[in-house]
């Protein structure tokens, strides 16, 4: 056991060399320029094959603004919607990042993908299932690239979950848990356009709950999710002395600060979920992946920022004694984990790859949020419908 865990280890501590190609520069534009937008623009002035032509915002005056806050002149912001932009052949794009609120992922993104333009979707994939099928449609029917935004993946932590499950050291798995939050978190300090039904549709779910699925998702293959026994609250986004100066919060806020659910998943695996902007615990617990040969425990953090909380620990029992393996933190010394988001992406349009976090196996992730927030509201357990595209 020691001795795999330690082949594992070096594995991941490999580094792979990348030569990027200059002589061919990717045109990118951005779609919304708001708070995210700021850290796909970080990434991609990082980026030597990249230049930036253009961005849009709802918001009049908001995109030339963001430009210039980054010192870039001469970027064309004067369109009155994505769709100006898009239509904008002059521009000659490559791809978009797409980074509005939650409600308005889907029309852009199918807007981009019917002009044949590649899309990066910051998460969550949608608000609504149907809103993700449909972006499916228009990916399907384009050829193009949609990766969606699920930057944890590429932190090598969390893809030794993967190697870990995917070695056969806990055998067959039967039941996770997982989930976490803030004791108090609600993102307020960006605006009003996280805490507002009109803009983010779901709250702590999409805002971090998508993160832990795909973690323990991811892990175990995607299998697809089959009912939801979901539930959610939101005692503290509208209580006025949740927010410092700000009581009139309690008033706009219509989205979720806690959600838990139980969801059945193919292969006779049992999920146990919980996630939250705002709670009066410091955890609702760590992760925990349980099979028939070992279990794994991944502490959890204190508000889901993407990575592990701490070394994880397999727990077997051999000849009748119990063991325990400890899994190291691994610092690869690489590139922050926006830089590799991006940089996947861009390579995958460059050499015709495929999309670094899929649609298919995203549009899973979404369905169990929107059963959620279905299940919540009819209060029963519901079975989950996920149209073939």
């Amino acid at each position: 056991m020691a001795e795999k865990m330690a082949a594992n280890l070096d594995y991941a501590n490999q580094k792979v060399e990348t030569v990027i190609d200059t002589t061919k520069k990717l045109r990118i534009g951005i779609i919304g320029c708001g708070w995210i937008a700021e850290a796909h623009m970080d990434s991609y002035l990082r980026m030597p094959d990249v230049e930036i032509v253009a961005g849009a915002d709802i918001v009049p005056g908001k995109a030339e603004a963001f430009f210039k806050r980054f010192g870039l002149e001469g970027i064309k912001t004067d369109y009155a919607s994505h769709k100006e932009m898009l239509d904008d052949e002059s521009l000659a794009l490559d791809a978009v990042s797409i980074c509005t609120y939650n409600r308005q992922h889907a029309g852009p993104a199918i807007y981009a993908l019917q002009k044949g333009i590649n899309v990066m979707l910051e998460k969550p994939f949608t608000v609504t299932l149907d809103e993700a099928i449909e972006v499916m449609k228009a990916e399907k029917e384009s050829g193009k690239i949609l990766s969606i935004g699920f930057q944890p993946r590429l932190d090598p932590n969390m893809q030794m979950i993967k190697k870990i499950v995917d070695s056969g050291e806990l055998g067959q798995i039967y039941y996770i848990q997982t989930g976490g939050g803030r004791r108090r978190g609600i993102p307020t300090p960006f605006g009003t356009s996280f805490i507002e039904d009109k803009t983010a549709g779901l709250g702590a779910l999409a805002d971090i709950g998508c993160y832990s699925l795909d973690m323990v998702l991811n892990a175990i293959g995607y299998p697809k999710p089959l009912t939801v026994t979901g539930y959610k609250s939101d005692f503290f986004g509208k209580n006025p002395t949740t927010y410092d100066g700000h009581p009139e919060y309690a008033e706009l806020f219509g989205v979720d600060d806690f959600a838990a659910a139980f969801v059945r998943l193919e292969g006779g695996i049992i999920l146990d979920f919980r996630i939250a902007w705002a709670m009066n615990i410091d955890t609702p617990g760590d992760t925990i992946i349980l099979g028939t040969k070992g279990g794994l425990r991944i502490p959890s953090t204190d508000c889901w920022n993407g990575s592990v909380g701490g070394a994880m620990k397999i727990y077997k029992t051999i000849g009748g004694i119990n063991y325990e393996t400890e899994v190291p933190i691994i610092n690869d010394g690489g590139p922050s984990l926006f830089d590799r988001k991006i940089r996947s992406f861009l390579d995958a349009i460059k050499t015709g790859g495929k999309a670094p976090v899929p649609s298919s196996q995203i549009v899973y992730n979404q369905a169990i949020l929107d059963g959620i927030a279905r299940s919540s509201k009819l209060g029963r357990e519901i079975e989950l419908e996920i149209p073939t595209v």
